[in-house]
């Protein structure tokens, strides 16, 4: 039972670090064009988020059971805590740098990095692990595509339009549009700790099926509406002025993007990142805008912090288990 409380306890504080790290994404665009004051942005994404949060459970029950079988891990319980302290290790990292990197890799990762060290390669559910990784690879491609096509239209239907005047109509547009990717964010990011607790449950035999305890599913909604509320400044900097100097009608353009990428995963029960999302439709938005006017070298190192996300968590998740199966 202590193992529980003490899973619990990380998945909310994992929640609440995903409220702070990730959401900034989800309202990075409308702060850096001035379209929401810092702190009516943040009070309307941590809203967004709860209402999200408590809309959908389809996510969770893929992270529940789709990376590993969770009732055949030796020491399941320590291989999930195990999972949460690398993963909160790495947000708490990559946010003190201000890199957005992936809540959802970090997790991911530290759970097949987790249960490998305890049972080995074999302790892996392939079919839906790969189906995961899947998803987590080609929605920042999509969402690339997505966001170069959406503001392309945009350029041709208001080609003739004042600039000044239609910036700013596009200005309160974006109060919605921030408004809506906050809720998409909400419906995929707070099910991956509600996943993280049902498969806990699951393991110590607490519960027999894989449906989301209701208790289990407002607790991370207030953990994470609670981690919006305390904002991500260092991030939002860097997803709102450090790919590309975004303008309300870039701004509404990449939040339509990213809330229509992540509502189709959330539709169809998959997690994918809002972080790669976000900032992969303002790099499309700012490509089909001015190609020039990207700033490449972040959008680089953002990369690059993608990319060694899952390996990083995993290796750390495996250290971990090591340790904590020695302690009980």
């Amino acid at each position: 039972m202590t193992l529980i409380i003490l899973i619990v306890i990380g998945a909310l504080a994992f929640d609440f670090i995903n409220g702070f790290h990730d959401t900034a994404n989800a309202i990075a665009t409308s702060v850096s064009t001035k379209a929401l004051k810092p702190r009516h942005a943040i009070l309307l994404a941590a809203v967004m988020n709860f209402i999200g949060a408590m809309t959908f459970t389809g996510v969770a029950k893929t992270v529940s059971k789709d990376i590993v079988d969770p009732f055949s891990l030796t020491n399941g319980t320590i291989v999930i805590l195990a999972a949460l302290i690398a993963a909160i290790v790495w947000n708490l990292l990559t946010w003190y740098y201000g890199i957005p990197s992936s809540s959802s890799h970090a997790i991911i990762g530290s759970i097949a990095g987790a249960a490998i060290a305890a049972d080995g390669f074999s302790s892996l559910n392939y079919g839906g692990f790969i189906k995961i990784l899947e998803a987590l690879i080609l929605s920042p491609i999509l969402a690339f595509a997505v966001g170069y096509i959406v503001y392309s239209i945009f350029k041709i239907v208001f080609k003739n339009f004042n600039l000044t005047k239609t910036n700013r109509n596009f200005r309160y547009i974006q109060i919605a549009t921030a408004a809506l990717q906050s809720y998409s964010h909400g419906t995929n990011d707070a099910q991956k700790s509600m996943g993280i607790i049902t498969m806990a449950l699951l393991t110590s035999g607490t519960i027999q099926s894989d449906e989301v305890p209701l208790w289990v599913q407002i607790a991370c909604a207030i953990a994470m509406g609670l981690g919006t509320s305390i904002g991500g400044w260092k991030i939002i900097k860097t997803v709102g002025g450090k790919i590309m100097k975004i303008r309300p009608i870039n701004g509404v353009a990449a939040d339509l993007t990213g809330a229509a990428i992540i509502f189709g995963a959330t539709y169809i029960h998959l997690p994918v990142s809002t972080t790669h999302v976000i900032s992969s439709g303002i790099l499309g938005v700012g490509s089909a805008h001015r190609l020039k006017g990207v700033k490449w070298g972040t959008a680089q190192r953002m990369l690059v912090t993608w990319v060694i996300t899952l390996p990083i968590t995993a290796v750390l998740a495996g250290l971990i288990y090591l340790i904590l199966n020695l302690v009980f």
